[in-house]
């Protein structure tokens, strides 16, 4: 009796995401369209964020948001009630976005017609890290009560961030967090990372992460 065959797909499957990723940077470039992917687990503050993020910016650029979640419309709609426009990506049960997927939400939302659109990556720490969306630069949101030892569990996240958000900091008195300690291990694994210590719900420190963005946005065109 023959043995069972096996394939090995992964590589190819990342190899071939890599390839689309790298097809809609190339486009994104073109439209002079900044995309940043932004990823957390749970409950980490993304939707939050974005609202606070917009507030602050959304007179200067053109906002979108293109929103993906395993089977739910809340976090579009909260987006859309705000007033900017937002598509959901409703991904039927995967922990991630990858390169195609994005492509349809930035095909949904028309991305030549936006300064900067958000994607909010579905939530979780593990898989989004290993999927090239296509977006310009990546973010990473760590909230305070997720505690500072997150680098020694997910580094892959941590490495290819180009920006970590501490949100929550108003809880920072009843939360064992070392905010030093936690930038000490994101260096360690990223040297060139950024870190902005944020509340998106009091709003403190949130101009020294939209005054990143800007800075980005106005290098990339």
């Amino acid at each position: 009796m023959e043995g069972i065959k096996l394939f090995e797909v992964r590589e190819d499957i990342l190899s071939d995401n890599d390839a689309a990723a790298q097809q809609l940077r190339d486009k994104l470039r073109r439209d002079k369209t900044f995309v940043i992917n932004l990823m957390s687990s749970p409950g980490a503050g993304k939707t939050s964020l974005l609202l606070k993020t917009a507030a602050a910016i959304g007179g200067d650029l053109k906002i979108g948001v293109i929103e993906a979640d395993i089977d739910s419309t809340v976090d579009a709609e909260k987006i859309r009630n705000a007033g900017i426009e937002a598509v959901q990506l409703r991904t039927g049960g995967f922990c991630h976005l990858d390169a195609a997927m994005v492509k349809t939400g930035l095909e949904g939302i028309g991305s030549q017609n936006f300064d900067l659109i958000f994607i909010e990556n579905v939530g979780n720490l593990v898989c989004p890290a290993e999927f090239d969306t296509g977006a310009i630069r990546n973010a990473m949101i760590l909230s305070v009560p997720e505690g500072d030892d997150k680098p020694m569990k997910y580094p892959l996240m941590f490495s290819i961030s180009d920006v970590l958000v501490i949100n929550k900091i108003d809880m920072m008195e009843l939360a064992d967090f070392e905010t030093t300690v936690l930038r000490q291990r994101a260096a360690e694994l990223n040297p060139d990372i950024s870190v902005f210590e944020v509340s998106a719900k009091t709003g403190e420190g949130i101009h020294g992460w939209t005054d990143w963005i800007k800075k980005e946005i106005k290098d990339f065109s």
